[in-house]
């Protein structure tokens, strides 16, 4: 049996991975040293079969090993719940159908009254048009308004903030009812609302689905005793964002407050990649444990007194998820969820095409008689001035793949510069607007950063942050900070200035016109817009713009000079400047933490022809 010893026995190949290959390394291994046993390898005899056989096994053990392979990596997996999986693992969100986005403007006519010599609108008949009333377009897409409309809503100095003119007079001319108009954003989702009941006893991390797919946010969770849930990023997140009204004296640039509460009763938000549906999943803290309660992990120990022997013990590490510390689990109680679903690339509409008020919400916060309150509900309308943005089909697997590389490297929180600086303009906008953010280290504190913020006031000119935009910004910041870091929220100064441009104008063109021109190009140089904090004015990038002016022979000067205070009738930023000491090599350096700004561009900017 000298054949069948190791030492003469041909050398294997691991490298066959196929049905041909490993049928071919099969048969050579057979033919060599079983010839005395089987005699006919062909494919229709015994042996042939056999070998088949085997090979047909290989084959495929090779390729389920080559499929789970691939199913490790997020480019190559194409099982839908390997696919989710690894978009879970790396934060991205997955989404259905994305919902337009316009802004509505709503019509009341309301009666006039004569106040102090003067017609005013019948207080008593102004309402609030309550988020949730519904208006379509022509081609039948509705559009949900997402917050209230107050028609008495006052500025600071007691305006109405509405719109109002005159719609019908009397035979003398003076008014008998008014048209007022607002503004409100609204959605092309469709708000829906669903009822669970929840058994009694322990539930933890209780999981329920909705309805309708292609949600695109939860409203309002509460149960039978109007204790409301809170959405998180997870369940370790003991705090949640909320929306306050805001009634400080800046509340004209900054609607609401952003407070941070402890979110005992908290839920996660969670959608399948099959079927686009949403889950949610609550906390897995037993709700009849006192909220003082933290239990003890010594309960687990083995009851093991001197050296007596013990009996078999049985333990249950379980019993420490009964703790709050991921939120309370719902307990015999009724859910009732109130969200928003729908969207897609068709609810993109034209411009005043959304005309119908099909469910309205309307309330009288006094009491106007019956007959006024439904003749100002009758007279209800709705429009569109601009057309409808932001509706998109739902996201392909392909396109959610896509997004798995940067999840990546997205940082949670806040770490480097550009983190801080991404999180101030991701800031909602009805917590007040960031025009412009900078960061700059703190010199007395090395673990601090500074952050000089900015905005734009009615007129499109920059102004300090208004102090709740700045409140705003420590509650939304101080949560995603390292504990190490501190953040100090501070009023970025602002340069205003005025530039004087001399030039030659070649004899062959129209004086006038060049010198248009030349102040249209320079205007354009030193937008606002195209500044930043920190950022310094480069001399020659204006003097390259006037000098490449069709019609402009030579740049004789370029005079730059600060503007603070009161100067004729025209207020600027109360920051002087010596704009020459700031100069250096053909480059005027900005202060710390500020920016160039040219206020009035047609006056402060001046050209003319020498």
């Amino acid at each position: 049996m000298a054949g069948n010893s190791t030492t003469n026995r041909m050398q294997r190949n691991y490298l066959s991975k196929d049905f041909e290959d490993l049928r071919g390394d099969l048969l050579r291994y057979s033919a060599t040293f079983f010839p005395d046993k089987i005699k006919d390898f062909s494919e229709a005899g015994l042996g042939g079969m056999f070998i088949d056989l085997a090979a047909s096994v290989g084959d495929t053990m090779s390729y389920y090993l080559d499929h789970q392979f691939k199913e490790l990596s997020w480019s190559d997996a194409v099982e839908l719940s390997n696919i989710e999986r690894h978009l879970k693992n790396a934060g991205v969100k997955i989404t259905g159908a994305s919902p337009a986005i316009v802004d509505l403007t709503y019509f009341i006519e309301v009666p006039a009254v004569l106040i102090n010599g003067s017609y005013t609108p019948q207080e008593s008949s102004l309402p609030i048009i309550l988020a949730g009333t519904v208006c379509t377009s022509t081609g039948k897409v509705p559009f949900t308004l997402m917050s209230d409309i107050n028609f008495n809503d006052r500025d600071k100095n007691g305006f109405l903030k509405a719109s109002v003119i005159v719609s019908d007079t009397d035979d003398n001319g003076n008014p008998t009812t008014f048209i007022m108009s607002r503004k409100g954003i609204a959605t092309s989702s469709v708000r829906a609302t669903e009822t669970f009941s929840v058994p009694s006893g322990y539930n933890p991390f209780y999981n329920i689905s909705l309805s309708n797919p292609n949600v695109t946010r939860v409203i309002s969770v509460q149960d039978t005793e109007f204790n409301s849930y809170y959405e998180v990023e997870s369940l370790t997140q003991d705090t949640a964002y909320a929306p306050v009204t805001s009634y400080a004296y800046d509340n004209s640039e900054v609607q609401e407050s952003l407070e941070l509460i402890p979110a005992s009763r908290r839920f996660t938000v969670a959608t399948t990649l099959s079927t686009r549906t949403t889950s949610l999943t609550f906390g897995g803290g037993d709700n009849s444990l006192d909220e003082k309660t933290v239990l003890d992990p010594s309960a687990l120990a083995l009851p093991l007194y001197g050296m007596n022997p013990v009996s078999r013990y049985s333990l249950d590490p379980n019993t420490l998820l009964r703790s709050k510390s991921l939120g309370v689990s719902p307990s015999n109680t009724t859910l009732t969820i109130v969200y928003e679903h729908g969207g897609g690339q068709t609810h993109n509409v034209a411009p005043n095409s959304i005309r119908g008020v099909s469910s309205l919400a309307m309330i009288f916060p006094s009491v106007p008689s019956n007959s006024i309150a439904t003749a100002v509900k009758a007279s209800t309308d709705v429009t569109n001035a601009e057309a409808s943005s932001g509706g998109a089909s739902q996201p392909s697997v392909q396109d959610l793949r896509l997004q798995i590389p940067a999840a990546k490297n997205s940082q949670l929180r806040v770490v480097t510069k550009e983190d801080l600086l991404a999180r101030v303009y991701s800031l909602p906008s009805r917590f007040g607007k960031v025009s412009k953010a900078g960061c700059r280290s703190n010199p007395s504190n090395p673990s601090a950063k500074q952050l000089y913020v900015l905005g734009y006031n009615s007129t499109g000119t920059l102004t300090r942050a208004s102090d709740t935009l700045k409140l705003n910004l420590r509650n939304y910041l101080n949560d995603l900070r390292l504990i190490s870091d501190a953040v100090d929220v501070v009023d970025s100064p602002i340069v205003n200035y005025s530039v004087k441009a001399s030039v030659i104008i070649a004899p062959n063109y129209i004086s006038l016109e060049v010198l248009q021109n030349v102040a249209s190009i320079v205007r354009t140089e030193l937008d606002t817009r195209n500044y930043q904090i920190d950022q310094p004015l480069v001399i020659a990038d204006i003097t390259s713009a006037i000098i490449n002016v069709p019609g402009v022979l030579s740049l004789v000067a370029l005079e730059f000079a600060n503007l603070s205070g009161v100067i004729i009738d025209k207020t600027y930023s109360d920051y002087a400047y010596d704009v020459d000491m700031a100069t250096s090599r053909g480059i005027i350096i900005a202060p710390p933490g500020g920016v160039f700004e040219v206020r009035y561009p047609t006056t402060d900017i001046v050209v003319v022809s020498v």
